[in-house]
């Protein structure tokens, strides 16, 4: 074989080489990241557990994002629940942070780890628990809108703001009793069956539709105006800068009230395309 033949057939090797990389098929969950043993952090600045708005269970609309069933992670494949209708369980919870504040959820919605939101494996997206540390009989309400967590015991992750609130922040884990909540079920025009709660906001405290937080205030702006064409209630954007200068504008309506009034200011929402928006009371 003369020394052209051989470089020739040596170069073809490589470059059936590089191929067979970009070629290689790519992981079954594109943010499979998200649910691996990954360095996560609390925020610089001290969080006050009153600073930790109510989260409110109102209607919801839910679509496929997240909630693809079975699904595959690490894996491992998982099953979502038909409905969240009498689920309870008690394991460990964990939390997440500053490495995924401002990111999307597995819903789509964005990540704030100053609110009260959780990530579950199973339960359908977005729905809601009452979550108890089991060690200081703490309970809060948590909005569910992400998948995981994906390793160990865990049984759920809590938004970092959630385990403040909880008290165990500082420590990593707790024990945990997690509950369903199932808001008493209405009857629409169409006669399709509505989730909407009568409770009034905890502590006297006044309710607000948070419709989006965005990494940019153009688009907070943007979805501002349109709220606006869709409702007479005040519309407004709270931003809230983090430990790496990053900052999330929080689009907000109201204070609304009036469980029914959010229930059809939430269906204009979301028929306008403009997200998921959920309850807070402050």
């Amino acid at each position: 074989m003369s020394f052209f033949t051989s470089l020739r057939l040596g170069l073809l090797l490589i470059l059936a080489a590089l191929t067979a990389c970009r070629s290689a098929p790519e992981p079954v969950n594109p943010n499979a990241g998200r649910y691996s043993l990954v360095q996560d952090r609390a925020p610089a600045r001290e969080l006050d557990p009153a600073q930790v708005p109510e989260v409110i269970p109102v209607a919801v609309q839910r679509g496929p994002a997240g909630n693809r069933s079975p699904y595959s992670v690490l894996g491992q494949t998982y099953h979502v629940l038909d409905s969240e209708r009498g689920y309870s369980e008690r394991g460990i919870a964990s939390w997440y942070g500053q490495k995924f504040h401002g990111h999307r959820t597995s819903n789509g919605e964005i990540f704030d780890m100053y609110l009260a939101s959780a990530a579950h494996k199973a339960l359908p997206l977005p729905s809601f628990l009452k979550v108890t540390n089991l060690d200081n009989n703490r309970s809060i309400v948590v909005r569910v809108n992400d998948r995981g967590p994906f390793h160990g015991d865990r049984l759920i992750d809590l938004s970092y703001g959630a385990a403040v609130k909880l008290g165990f922040a500082d420590r990593g884990t707790a024990r945990v009793q997690l509950d369903a909540i199932v808001p008493a079920a209405a009857r629409r025009d169409r006669g399709l069956a509505a989730l909407v709660t009568s409770a009034p906001p905890i502590g006297g405290r006044e309710s607000f539709l948070q419709v989006g937080a965005f990494a940019e205030i153009q688009t907070a702006r943007a979805v501002s105006a349109k709220l606006r064409g869709l409702t007479d209630r005040p519309v407004f954007i709270r931003s809230i800068r983090n430990s790496s200068n990053q900052t999330l504008h929080r689009v907000r309506v109201g204070p609304v009230n009036d469980p029914l009034e959010i229930q059809r200011l939430t269906q204009r929402v979301v028929a306008a395309d403009l997200g998921s928006p959920y309850t807070v009371a402050e």
